[in-house]
This record gives C-alpha cells, sequence and structure tokens, in this order.
C-alpha cells in the first residue's frame, strides 16, 4: 500500500498538543461531516428545485462518498512526497473550490459532479489528520486519539441540522454550500499559521495500477446496486453490467495486491489480523446504516411527519446529543468491560432506537422517535469510535497507515453504498401503487435495522478484556 505520512505534525497526546495546531487540524476536519449533514437535510429541496426524483438526488451523496474513497490511497503518497503540511491545506482548497462550485450548480448533473470534486478534497483530510494522530501515540492511545479525532463527528450532528434547516427554510438552497467559504478560509488561515511545515519523505511508488483498478470497481459496484432498485430484474443490463465489471476489476486488484503486497493501494496482509478483519466489516456496516439513515430521516420528518426544515433539523440533532453523551462514558466502560462486549451493547442500542422508525401501522409518537433518536445516537456513538480504534489493535507501527486508509475507504463505501440503497428502496417502495408513504419509509429503515444486527456477528470477533489487557 501507498504508506500513510510518517512525519507527525503533532508532537504530544493529543490531549497535551499545542491547542492552536490541534484547532486548525479539527476545524479543517469539522467542514466535511458538517457539510454533508446540512446537505441531508436539503435532499427534498434539492430535488424539488431540479425536478428530480430522490433516486437522483442521493447521487448527490453517493457521489461525494465514492469520490472520497478514492481520494483516499493516493494521500500518504502525496504527504510523503509533499509532506503533510501542503497536501491538508491542498485538500482544503479542493473543498473550498468543489463548495464554491456546488453553489453554482444550474442543474443536477452539474452539482453531483461538484460534489465529486467537494468529495475528493473531503477524502483527503481526514487519512492525514487520522494517521497523525495515531501515529503520534502509538497503538496503545489509539481510542485517546480517536476520541480527538471524533470531536467533529458528535458536533456536526449537532450543528449541521439545525444550520441546514436554517438555511433551507429562510434562503435558497444554494447557502447550503456557501457557508462553507468562510469555515474553509479560516481553516486554511489556521493551518498556514500554525500547522508546521513538514520536509517531504520522498514519494515512494504510487500505485498508479491499483487505483486505476479500484476506483472504477467500487463505482460499478454502487451503480449497479443503485440500479437494481429501479429496474425489472436483477437480470437487466444496467444491473449486471456495472455490477459485473466492478466485481471483475475488484478481483483484478485483489490478485495486484497480492502480488505488490507493499506498495498496493491497500495492503492486503491487513487481512490476517482478527481483529482487522471484524473492525473493518463493521465499519462498513456502519457507513450503511450511519449514512443510509443521514439521507432517510431528514426525509421521513419531511414527507410523513411533516416537519418543516428548521424543526426537521432540531429533532435531528437529538442523535448528536445522544452520540456526545455515550463517547463521554464508552471510555470507562471500555477499560471495564472490554470493546467487545461494550460494541456489542452499542449495536443493541442503534437496533433499539431505529425500530421505532420501522413499524407499518403509522408513525410512532413524536417523543417515542425523539427517545428513539436519543438512544441510536448513542449506539452508533459507541460503534463508530471503538470500532474504529479497534482496527489498530495488534498492529505494528508501520502498520497504522495501511490500517487508516483500509479503515477511512470502507467507512465510505458504506456510506455510497447505504446512500444509493436506502433511495433506492425507497423509491422503489413509494413507486408500488397504492403504497402509503409512513409504509415505504418503515420498509426502508427496516434495511437499516438489518444492517445493524448483521454487524453482531463480526463483533463477537473484536478483541476482549482480557486481549487488551494482555
Amino acid at each position: 500500500m501507498v504508506q500513510q505520512a510518517s512525519p507527525p505534525l503533532v508532537t504530544a497526546e493529543p490531549g497535551k498538543a499545542d491547542s492552536r495546531l490541534v484547532a486548525a487540524l479539527l476545524l479543517g476536519a469539522v467542514l466535511p461531516l458538517l457539510d454533508s449533514t446540512i446537505v441531508n437535510v436539503a435532499l427534498d429541496r434539492l430535488a424539488t428545485a431540479f425536478d428530480v426524483s430522490v433516486t437522483t438526488i442521493g447521487w448527490v451523496v453517493t457521489g461525494y462518498a465514492m469520490a472520497a474513497a478514492v481520494a483516499i490511497p493516493g494521500t500518504g503518497w502525496a504527504v510523503r512526497r509533499c509532506g503533510g503540511r501542503q497536501v491538508w491545506m491542498a485538500a482544503l482548497a479542493v473543498f473550498l473550490a468543489g463548495s464554491a462550485l456546488c453553489a453554482l450548480a444550474w442543474d443536477a448533473g452539474s452539482l453531483i459532479a461538484f460534489r465529486v470534486v467537494q468529495g475528493f478534497g473531503a477524502g483527503m483530510s481526514m487519512p492525514i489528520l487520522q494517521t497523525i494522530l495515531v501515529g503520534t501515540v502509538g497503538v496503545a492511545g489509539a481510542r485517546r486519539a480517536m476520541a480527538t479525532i471524533g470531536i467533529p463527528a458528535v458536533v456536526a450532528p449537532v450543528l449541521g441540522p439545525l444550520v441546514g434547516g436554517l438555511v433551507v427554510d429562510h434562503a435558497s438552497w444554494r447557502w447550503i454550500f456557501v457557508v462553507n467559504i468562510p469555515v474553509c478560509l479560516a481553516a486554511l488561515v489556521l493551518a498556514r499559521t500554525h500547522l508546521p511545515r513538514t520536509p517531504p519523505q520522498g514519494g515512494g511508488t504510487l500505485d498508479v495500477t491499483g487505483l486505476l483498478l479500484l476506483a472504477p470497481a467500487l463505482a460499478g459496484i454502487v451503480l449497479g446496486l443503485s440500479r437494481a432498485g429501479n429496474t425489472a430484474g436483477a437480470d437487466d443490463a444496467t444491473v449486471v453490467v456495472p455490477l459485473a465489471a466492478g466485481a471483475a476489476l475488484l478481483g483484478l486488484f485483489g490478485w495486484h495486491a497480492a502480488r505488490h503486497p507493499d506498495t498496493a493501494a491497500l495492503d492486503p496482509r491487513l487481512l490476517r489480523r482478527r481483529a482487522f478483519v471484524a473492525a473493518g466489516a463493521l465499519t462498513l456496516l456502519a457507513g450503511l446504516y450511519f449514512y443510509g439513515a443521514l439521507v432517510l430521516l431528514p426525509l421521513f420528518y419531511l414527507q410523513v411527519v411533516g416537519y418543516s426544515p428548521l424543526a426537521t433539523g432540531a429533532v435531528l440533532a437529538l442523535q448528536g446529543v445522544g452520540a456526545f453523551a455515550a463517547r463521554s462514558a464508552s471510555g470507562r466502560l471500555t477499560s471495564r468491560l472490554g470493546t467487545r462486549t461494550v460494541v456489542l451493547a452499542g449495536l443493541a442500542l442503534a437496533a433499539a432506537g431505529t425500530l421505532p422508525f420501522g413499524v407499518t401501522d403509522g408513525p410512532a409518537d413524536a417523543g417515542l422517535l425523539a427517545a428513539g433518536l436519543l438512544v441510536r445516537g448513542a449506539g452508533i456513538g459507541i460503534v463508530t469510535v471503538l470500532t474504529l480504534a479497534a482496527a489498530y489493535h495488534g498492529l505494528s507501527r508501520h502498520e497504522i497507515g495501511h490500517a487508516s486508509g483500509a479503515s477511512r475507504i470502507l467507512l465510505q463505501l458504506g456510506g455510497a453504498l447505504g446512500v444509493a440503497g436506502v433511495t433506492t428502496l425507497l423509491a422503489g417502495q413509494l413507486g408500488s401503487p397504492g403504497a402509503p408513504t409512513h409504509v415505504a419509509f418503515a420498509h426502508t429503515f427496516r434495511l437499516l435495522i438489518a444492517s445493524i444486527l448483521v454487524g453482531l456477528l463480526p463483533a463477537l470477533a473484536l478483541p476482549g478484556r482480557a486481549a487488551e489487557d494482555g
């Protein structure tokens, strides 16, 4: 695999590092997550503005996630060749350009294309931050590093829906992208001022062959799955051709990576690590039920419950509140019970919190739904932080960068599959003659519940307390 950056930008543990340096990193890291949560509240407005279906406008999110996944493998090579500070600022600049272009979009196709530009910037940013922090504190301090990285993931679900609701209620949809511009400019100024310049260490070998195989493979698989719900059957050419092409290219990539494990875009030797395989499977599923719900929940409150965009944003912020509360307690619980037990409990909470949205005899009352969001947010907050940290269990320092890149790719791929899956299934359900809207949403929420429950199996392979103490 192309190695992630070895020269750290942070020279102490996250809790002791220079606060201005950490602020510079986290302000840039919060941008992609904040943007995603703002955009998800506005999807219904965007579909109306461009007169397109939910499935089509879903590619605003799917294309973004796919671009982020494709950008990740080459980030380590770029950091080694150009230096961490320079690549970090380049990622912010790409995201800034994508945001400005999105605000100028004239139709759904142009918006999707410009969201891809944004996605490349977002995909470059997180691996740099993640590898820097985890690489600085070592494997033993991975949980603390992940807690620092998780700050944007707590802030964004609270602020993003509220900002998105305010913008959609009181301004043009274009402002959901304009609001990124001043934040991105501030992040660039902080980065230029407070991040130390890291000298290039030589680019190494960029796995061009691997990237040319992996990128279209992922795109073909997601495209084929997203088309499956909009065709007469699974044997339709628009489903079979991209799925078959994606699977074939993925197989070729696996063969290529096995022959060149030291330079491959993804190191196949990580598959020998039981904890990484389990955490990787959970990360893929987490992308599905986390990002899928980020699209589905706003549409549910807007179209079924009848809330305004602002009220929708306010109630969705409850997930962020639940996640914040759970993350604060998860460290203490993990120390006593072990990662495996706490993650299993988190998955149970996430499934229980989603359950009220899956009833078919009419939406549950507002209080029960709000409680469900709190519980769901708590469960997902526990699972995401502990799963990402568990991916580093038993790895050498050299393998940390490999695991960082692979984890982010799996999360983005899961997100792309989740968004494509829920929008396709929802569109198919809504297209059924005589199907009530609330029933269509309930059936789609059950897909998310199923993906959470499937996660119980790989969670059993996570390290328990005995393994972590050893």
